[in-house]
């Protein structure tokens, strides 16, 4: 039988809530904690605040069995898991300020033979050198008389659920026992391996997960800048270079955002400014690919002040509702700032209130009277868009994908212009207003 049957989790955002949720629905009783009284309040009323599939049901589900409440402070448990954000402040620097009021949190419950778990993403020796030293004002000895670990998420949004169980997890302790702990503790659920190591090796792990990835999609967006000034097709281009047996080449795109790939790399440059020339540069071409779009948009229209144009999407990736860091809302906002009228359909948060634009969830609203529509997030409602359909609900003719996924072929049939990243549009005319 598992040490750690009450279990607190601190914060319930995108990870802490799935993960708090899937603990209950194992038994464990679950206290889910967060400083924010209104997601507590929506708990309570039985709504949940993101938007994940199944997780309404799964959370619904464990508080009628009793396994799974709210509160907005922690309560004695055997265990605590930390979900708490860490973005980055002005210089791109970690903002840690919610990981050390979580772990302060906690110090007036902690007691002899608890586990404790950060799994908020990180700089390296976050656990050892700032979350332990809090936890150890409780009186107690971190290693010794609690155990204290850190095990990133590694999940993809909208598969949250499923991912949660079936994935690897790496859980580092900052000693063999605190990882042993924490695999007591997580093998309640988890089907995929659980590998041990140092906390600052777990820690490590998730940063260069997210880089790699990082550095990869520059390669991506620079690949689509050459073919633009080249006068070719990226998208071609890209397949064909993929048919090498030792080549994945990803895909290019309006910009990199999320809390993990756009803000991760950025804390291995704060650690280590000396040795991590490769990530900065691959963190300022991703950052500027937003810019890139935007002077995509001026040379296909020319002057954009007093020009309507529809967006579409503004979330940070396909099929998801989360807008942190998403730079399909940098390029959304930054046109408006250039003069233009900017309605954004984004159908996973319609009511979203956004400085400088008109937020609707009907395509239909988004294209009235558009004078062209750029497409930014591929979410399957505009994948899978007819021109046909197009046709029926605008009079515009004029389509711009950053994404790759229209077909020229077909739209040009319907009589539209369609404009796509990475295809040498600097060689075609803009359309006079």
């Amino acid at each position: 039988m598992s040490r750690f049957n009450k279990l607190c989790v601190i914060g319930l955002g995108y990870i802490g809530l799935p993960t708090a949720s899937t603990f209950a629905s194992c038994g464990l009783q679950v206290l889910g904690v967060d400083i924010n009284t209104e997601i507590i309040d929506t708990l309570m009323s039985g709504n949940i605040h993101i938007h994940e599939p199944g997780l309404l049901e799964a959370t619904q589900s464990v508080v009628r069995t009793g396994n799974f409440r709210v509160a907005g402070k922690p309560e004695p448990a055997d265990a605590f898991i930390l979900a708490v954000p860490t973005p980055f402040y002005d210089g791109k620097k970690a903002d840690l300020r919610a990981v050390k009021a979580a772990a302060r949190a906690i110090v007036p419950v902690l007691r002899v033979g608890n586990l404790v778990i950060l799994e908020s993403t990180s700089p390296p020796r976050t656990t050892i050198d700032i979350v332990s030293p809090i936890l150890e004002e409780s009186g107690l000895k971190a290693g010794k008389d609690f155990y204290l670990a850190y095990s990133p998420e590694r999940v993809l949004p909208g598969q949250i659920l499923r991912e949660l169980i079936e994935n690897d997890r790496v859980i580092g302790g900052i000693t063999p026992e605190s990882a042993e702990a924490g695999r007591e503790l997580y093998s309640c659920f988890v089907k995929g391996r659980i590998v041990l190591t140092d906390s600052t090796t777990a820690e490590m792990v998730k940063l260069m997960e997210n880089t790699y990835r990082d550095v990869n999609i520059a390669v991506a967006n620079e690949f689509s800048r050459l073919a633009d000034r080249f006068g070719c097709d990226v998208w071609e281009a890209i397949s064909l270079a993929n048919l090498h047996p030792r080549v994945n080449i990803l895909k290019p795109g309006p910009g990199v955002g999320g809390h993990c790939i756009s803000v991760d790399p950025w804390f291995f440059v704060e650690a280590a400014a000396d040795l991590t020339q490769l990530i900065y540069a691959a963190r300022s071409v991703n950052d500027s690919q937003p810019d890139y779009v935007i002077n995509l948009v001026r040379e296909s229209l020319g002057e954009l002040t007093g020009r309507k144009i529809a967006v579409l999407g503004l979330a940070y990736k396909p099929d998801v509702d989360d807008l942190r860091e998403s730079p399909a809302m940098e390029i959304a906002q930054n046109l408006s700032k250039e003069g233009m009228d900017v309605v954004a359909c984004e159908p996973y948060k319609p009511n979203a209130l956004i400085a400088g634009l008109r937020v609707t969830g009907e395509l239909s609203e988004a294209v009235s009277g558009a004078e062209a529509v750029l497409l930014l997030v591929a979410h399957q409602q505009f994948h899978s868009l007819s021109p046909r359909e197009m046709s029926e609900i605008t009079f515009t003719k004029v389509m711009i994908d950053t994404t790759g996924v229209w077909l020229p072929e077909e739209w040009e049939k319907e009589g539209f212009r369609l404009i796509r990243l990475g295809v040498g549009q600097h060689l075609q005319q803009p359309v006079v207003a």
